[in-house]
Formats: structure tokens, C-alpha cells, sequence
């Protein structure tokens, strides 16, 4: 029985991950016939938490897919349409609150201050969060520094504004969805393996909405996964919102967003 399950919900997650993929694409047929197999898996109670809320998630990506096509279309100038798109990220919190209500699931954030002096757990070291913390962004600023060097951008209140609300926005509400209610829901209900594989690879996946080519989207996933550990490890989602925001910051001195 413990193996069927197992399995059951692996199958929820690949269908979970096809979703997004065709929503992303705009394969609209392909998204029904998602939606419909996961609808099957409701039939039992063993499944029925898990399929709803990626339903509700999926359901949700649709009307933020179908919104950003209408912005689009109104030939909304560049960094405002870069921050619409980002805030609409809301659209999946609200419809995993709406999963998380229906089904009377308690929805968690992991919104304790961090502990800065707390000994981290690596693989094969351990680590003060406050010295991890300092090390990622220094790595993530020497990563990017070479980038940023060969870019002519024109630096001014404008652009540092635009960096400052999309670091934030989008790093609040990407690391609020994935490693926030997801993770947590998951690691309750299935277990911490599965909710770090199905929150990296779908947080990699999510990045296909605004153009990352797919092998990119999966090496994101390795940040997603990053992410998720620290969380875990810490009980707080802060320090993974401030290692997202940096990488944002990073993204926009290199011209990678705008």
C-alpha cells in the first residue's frame, strides 16, 4: 500500500510539472487534460489534499497566464510590465489559500526570525547561517561582477527603483509560494524528499513564463533546492527570501532582465 502511494503521488507531481510546462507554452488542450487527470485522482481521500492543491495552482498559473497574454497585447512599456508580471505571482498564493481553506489545512510560512549565530547542517560541514549568509552573497556578487562589467547600463534613480521593487516582489512572492505554503503542506502530507523535489523543479519550471530557456529552468531548480534546505534547516523562509533577492539584484546589473 506504502509503495502504491508512493508512487500515486509521484505521478500527481510529473502531471503537476507537465502542467505548468503547457500552461507556460499556451498548449491549452494540453492543460484540461491535466487538470481532468489530476480531477481523477480527487476520487480518494488518499489522494485528494495533494491533487486539489495542484489543481488550485494550476487553475491559478492559467488566469496568470491569460492575464500577462492581455498586458501584452496593450503594449505595457518594459519595467512596468516586469513588475505587473511578478505581483500577479499573488495569483498562486491565493489559490493555494483557496486549496488549503476548502480542504481545512493549515497554511504555514515558516515566518520565524532567523536565528543569524545558529549552526547550519551541510552535507559535509556546518556552517553559522550569519557566516552562509555573507559567503552566498559574496559568491553570488563575484559570479556576476564579470557580467555586470561588460554592460552598458544606464544606472540612475529610475533603474535602481526597478531593481529594488523586483528583488523584492519577485523574491517575496516566489520564495512565499515555493518554499513558504508548498513546502510545508508538502513535507506534512507526503514527506520532505518529495516536497523538495516537487518545490525545486517546479520553482525551475515557473522561470519558462518569463522566456529562460528550459535547461536553464532546471538549473534553477538547483536553487529551488538550495532554497528549500535552508528553510528546513533554519525554520525560516528569511534567509531564503534575502539569498533570492540577491540573485535578482544580480540578474538585474547584468541585463538579464531588462
Amino acid at each position: 500500500m506504502t509503495f502504491i502511494l508512493r508512487r500515486t503521488n509521484y505521478v500527481m507531481a510529473i502531471l503537476f510539472f507537465v502542467g505548468i510546462i503547457v500552461i507556460s507554452s499556451k498548449i491549452w488542450i494540453g492543460a484540461v487534460a491535466v487538470l481532468l487527470l489530476l480531477f481523477i485522482f480527487m476520487k480518494s481521500s488518499n489522494y485528494r489534499f495533494l491533487a486539489f492543491t495542484f489543481i488550485c495552482f494550476l487553475v491559478s498559473l492559467i488566469v496568470y497566464q491569460i492575464i500577462n497574454i492581455e498586458i501584452e497585447l496593450n503594449d505595457v512599456p518594459r519595467e512596468p510590465m516586469i513588475l505587473l508580471n511578478r505581483s500577479l505571482l499573488v495569483l498562486m498564493l491565493v489559490g493555494l489559500y483557496i486549496s488549503h481553506r476548502v480542504s481545512n489545512q493549515k497554511i504555514f510560512f515558516y515566518f520565524h526570525l532567523p536565528r543569524w549565530r545558529h549552526l547550519v547542517e551541510l552535507p559535509f560541514h556546518s556552517i553559522k547561517l550569519s557566516t552562509l549568509t555573507l559567503i552566498v552573497i559574496g559568491s553570488t556578487g563575484a559570479a556576476f561582477l564579470p557580467i555586470v562589467l561588460h554592460q552598458e547600463i544606464l544606472i540612475n534613480k529610475t533603474f535602481i527603483v526597478f531593481c529594488i521593487l523586483f528583488s523584492l516582489i519577485n523574491a517575496t512572492l516566489e520564495e512565499l509560494i515555493w518554499r513558504g505554503v508548498l513546502l510545508f503542506s508538502l513535507v506534512k502530507y507526503v514527506s520532505v524528499s518529495y516536497a523538495l523535489v516537487v518545490t525545486s523543479i517546479g520553482f525551475g519550471l515557473m522561470h519558462l513564463f518569463i522566456g529562460i530557456p528550459f535547461i536553464l529552468c532546471l538549473f534553477f531548480s538547483l536553487g529551488g533546492l538550495f532554497y528549500g534546505m535552508i528553510v528546513l534547516k533554519t525554520n525560516s523562509i528569511f534567509p531564503s527570501i534575502i539569498f533570492h533577492m540577491v540573485i535578482n539584484i544580480g540578474m538585474v546589473f547584468s541585463g538579464f532582465i531588462l
